[in-house]
Order: structure tokens, then C-alpha cells, then sequence
């Protein structure tokens, strides 16, 4: 597990660090590997940024430039030590001569040097594994929407590379609402949906706050590119809206209205099956996998 917090601390309180600037000469399929990678660093100081106008065309330009610059040498000879980090992003931008270069730069700095700076190291932790899990429950409200803009980056790596060796991916993203509440990881998760199919990667998102996730403009796109969708038991004003949302029958409907544990509807393509699934308690997977906090006492 890698644990990302404002110390950088992972669970054996050792330095666990993620680098936002990683790239690998795989990214993309259609447009290079830098035009990407720039998109997702735009957004990423869209976040930094922050304001209801967010970046400028000239920001946008500047940002870019600086981008270019600072790949050039890994692209040119990529050792992993020359994987450029957020300082070199930093120091680049403040030898643009633009204004708004210096005004990019100093929301910057908290990142780079200031207290909030753990996404300014290289990668240090194994990212080969066969599982990986991100736990971003530490890093606080500052960082914590930046570091999922991150991980899903981090993810998109992981898939290219996987790809390249006829691996697929399989990617879990608890509290799926969360991405969607911000712009950046919004647009990132359709594109995730989009893309990632034919990269290999099979993405499935798991959330009980149906209602924060409906409202989300960007979950139409989501559904349409899901082949599969399990639903428990719901609440009744969600339940009106996933009526409408994946036109649910009345009848289908009774399947997730106070229904037991286990129990719910199952949408695979154009079929759609109510099932009931009795998991035997006395089993040592019930054990590891219950979250009921009496029952977590006993284990």
C-alpha cells in the first residue's frame, strides 16, 4: 500500500513519495507522449491556481513552454534520473520573461518548497507490483484533490506501460463521487472511460453517495461507456433518479428498495438480473473482507 500524506510518511514511516512529472515514451497512442502529458500538468495547475476563471490563454502558453523545456533532456536521454520533478517546473517557469510566468510560479512554490511540498520528489516507492493501492486518506483538504488528479495520472502510466506488454489493468476507485465534484478529475475519469478500454485497462467505481455522483455532469458519459453496474439497496430520492437514469422498470426497482445485504440488481449490456448473494460467514475471505464494526472486533 502506498500511503500519501503532507509528511511524505507512508505506514512504516518511511518517505513514500509519488512524482507528478513522471512520464514513460508510451502515454499515448495518437498524440505524443509530451502534448499529453502537458494536458495533464494544465490541469494540474488549474488546481494550484484555483478561481472561477482559472488558467488564461497566456497561462495556458507559458505553462506549455515551460513543459517542453523541462522534458527535453529525459526525452532526449531517458534515465531515471533525469525524470524531471515540480521544482524544475518551477525554476523554468521563473526564467519565462511573461508576467503571468511569476504569477504561476509563486502559486507554485508552496508545492515545491513550501509546507505542502511531498508531490516535489521522485517516485521512490514500487509501482511494479502486481496490486498497487493509493490511500490519499492523509493528505488533508490542500492536497487531497491534487493528489487524486496524481494518482489518476499515476494510473494512466501504469496502463500504458501494462499495455506495451499485453497486460490488462484492472482500476478500483472508492468514493468515485469525490472525483467528481472537481473539474480536473471529472474530465480525467471521462477520459479514463473513454480510453481506456482499448489500452487495456477496465476501470470500476464503487460509491454510496449515489446522489453526489448523479450529480455530476459528466456521469452520463460514464454510464454510457459502462457495460456493467451493480446497485445495492438505495435510498428513495436516488432511487427516482436511477430510474430515469438507467431506465428502471418498477418492478426492477423492488430489487434494491429495503432489501438485505447481498441483494440487489445487476446490469450487463442489455440485461439487467436481480440476484441474491447469501456469502457464507463462517469463511476466513468473510473475515478480511467485513467492514461491520462489530464483526471487525471479533476478527
Amino acid at each position: 500500500m502506498i500511503r500519501l500524506s503532507p509528511t511524505g510518511k507512508g505506514i512504516d514511516g518511511k518517505p513514500q513519495y509519488v512524482n507528478p512529472m513522471d512520464i514513460n515514451l508510451n502515454y499515448s497512442e495518437d498524440d505524443s507522449p509530451l502534448a499529453l502529458k502537458s494536458d495533464f500538468i494544465l490541469s494540474l495547475c488549474e488546481l494550484v491556481i484555483g478561481g472561477k476563471e482559472g488558467l488564461q490563454p497566456v497561462d495556458k502558453t507559458v505553462i506549455d513552454r515551460a513543459v517542453r523545456n523541462v522534458y527535453r533532456p529525459f526525452l532526449a536521454d531517458p534515465a531515471p534520473e533525469k525524470m524531471p520533478i515540480l521544482g524544475d517546473l518551477y525554476d523554468e517557469l521563473l526564467k519565462q520573461p511573461e508576467p503571468e510566468a511569476a504569477r504561476i510560479a509563486a502559486a507554485l512554490e508552496l508545492y515545491v518548497s513550501g509546507s505542502l511540498n511531498v508531490f516535489n520528489h521522485r517516485t521512490n516507492v514500487e509501482l511494479n507490483n502486481r496490486l498497487v493501492c493509493f490511500d490519499i486518506k492523509q493528505l488533508g483538504k490542500q492536497l487531497k484533490k491534487l493528489g487524486m488528479l496524481i494518482v489518476q495520472d499515476q494510473v494512466w502510466n501504469r496502463v500504458t506501460v501494462n499495455r506495451a506488454e499485453r497486460k490488462s489493468t484492472r482500476y478500483f476507485m472508492d468514493e468515485f463521487h469525490l472525483l467528481l465534484k472537481e473539474e480536473q478529475t471529472a474530465a480525467y475519469s471521462v477520459e479514463i472511460w473513454k480510453r481506456f478500454r482499448k489500452w487495456g485497462g477496465i476501470p470500476t467505481a464503487i460509491t454510496q453517495n449515489v446522489k453526489d455522483l448523479l450529480a455530476s455532469r459528466e456521469v452520463e458519459n460514464i454510464f454510457e461507456n459502462s457495460d456493467f453496474v451493480l446497485m445495492l439497496n438505495q435510498a428513495a430520492g436516488d432511487r427516482a433518479i436511477l430510474a430515469k437514469q438507467l431506465n428502471i422498470s418498477p418492478q426492477q426497482m423492488k430489487y434494491v428498495t429495503h432489501t438485505e445485504a447481498g441483494e440487489g440488481l445487476i446490469f450487463y449490456g442489455n440485461v439487467v438480473l436481480p440476484f441474491v448473494d447469501r456469502f457464507p460467514k463462517d469463511t476466513e475471505l468473510y473475515r478480511v473482507m467485513t467492514t461491520k464494526p462489530e464483526e471487525v472486533g471479533e476478527a
